[in-house]
């Protein structure tokens, strides 16, 4: 009884596994299929517009004092007394160091004998011809040769008098150097030398300046432009900057200066702003972060710069047309906040792919894309 159990049973089990080998086989096919019916991704792409790119880009500048000028001595002397010192606001003609010259004062002194003499002998032989003169009107009296004579004397001696006035000039213009005045308004912001100092020209008595000035209540700001910048930046145009001194306040300065050529090592441009600085807050010295807007001259092709490919053959956008990719050459313009402006074959309305790449060939296919 019991082996028939078992025979029965396991005809039973034989009698099903067909069946459940033709609902694993379904279920298996079902599966395939569901997965050769998923859909492949298109490559991100963008129809392409035109538009306005407005970006800023700060260029490290530096400020100097609007005119600054290290004062000598124009002769050999010694300092007699320093009027101001480092630190110190002076006007424009304000006396700033008196100095000694012994050897000049004796220079003077005979100049002035020698143009005193020069000038009674001018005036002797002054007289002398207009004696000869008057008296040469008689007829016999005088003769021509002798006031011929006279009036030569007359004229050298007003010659040596000249002479005499021009060396008393020369020795009073070297006495009146032995003061130093200040050429422009401005502030002493270095002094090298002490009462009693041995100064003159700069190799013969002394090296360093008496006294540096410098205009600070106006300063000049200077930058370097890149060559590919300079189209955006004019005369009298406004600029912002900050100095590391006071991070949290902006400055403003105006372009004052161009040089109007580019440096041959750097190819950049110098140029020079005007900075009002009436309340001395600002030094030279310091160094600023001038932004400058770049704002685009009309509406130009924008795309973001993913889209742009930097391969070894060039720069290129790639457009997808007629199921193909095509690479476009292309210029750049500006760019920031992850867009570029670009200049090449294109019109409006061409389909751009997103994220170029150079696995994405010149021709290849392109089955599909999806335009965001």
């Amino acid at each position: 009884m019991r082996r028939v159990y078992q025979i029965t049973l396991m005809f039973f089990i034989l009698s099903a596994f067909p069946s459940l080998m033709q609902s694993c086989t379904t279920e298996d096919a079902k599966g395939e299929g569901i997965e050769k019916k998923k859909e492949i991704p298109g490559i991100p792409a963008f129809s392409l517009t035109k538009n306005s790119l407005s970006t800023t880009i700060r260029i490290p500048g530096e400020l100097i004092a609007f005119q600054q000028v290290d004062l000598y001595a124009k002769v050999s002397s010694f300092i007699n007394k320093l009027h101001v010192d480092i630190g110190s606001e002076v006007k424009k003609g304000d006396l700033l160091a008196s100095m000694d010259a012994p050897e000049i004062n004796s220079q003077l002194a005979a100049a002035e004998s020698r143009l005193k003499s020069q000038e009674a002998i001018y005036l002797a032989s002054k007289a002398t011809y207009n004696r000869l003169l008057e008296t040469s009107k008689t007829p016999g009296t005088i003769s021509p040769n002798d006031l011929e004579m006279a009036d030569a004397k007359q004229k050298s001696d007003l010659a040596q008098l000249e002479a005499a006035k021009a060396a008393h000039y020369e020795i009073m213009a070297n006495k009146n150097y032995l003061e130093i005045r200040a050429p422009f308004n401005g502030i002493i912001t270095a002094r090298n030398v002490s009462a009693g100092a041995y100064v003159g020209p700069t190799g013969k008595g002394s090296d360093s300046p008496i006294f540096t000035l410098q205009q600070q209540d106006k300063l000049r700001l200077v930058i370097s432009v890149p060559e590919q910048y300079i189209s955006y930046l004019k005369n009298q145009d406004e600029v912002n900057f900050t100095v590391r001194s006071y991070p949290n306040e902006t400055f403003k300065a105006k372009v004052a200066r161009l040089a109007g050529a580019l440096d041959s090592r750097l190819r950049s441009q110098r140029t020079e702003m005007d900075v009002v600085n009436s309340d001395k807050k600002l030094l030279p010295g310091m160094v600023a972060e001038v932004s400058i807007p770049l704002v685009s001259n009309g509406p130009s092709f924008v795309v973001p710069s993913t889209a742009v490919l930097n391969s070894t053959e060039g720069v290129f956008v790639i457009k997808v047309k007629d199921e193909k990719s095509v690479w476009v050459p292309v210029s750049l313009g500006q760019n920031g906040e992850g867009k570029t402006e670009v200049f090449g074959n294109l019109n409006e309305g061409d389909t751009i792919i997103l994220n170029a790449s150079e696995e994405i060939r010149n021709n290849g296919a392109v089955s599909k894309v999806d335009l965001s």
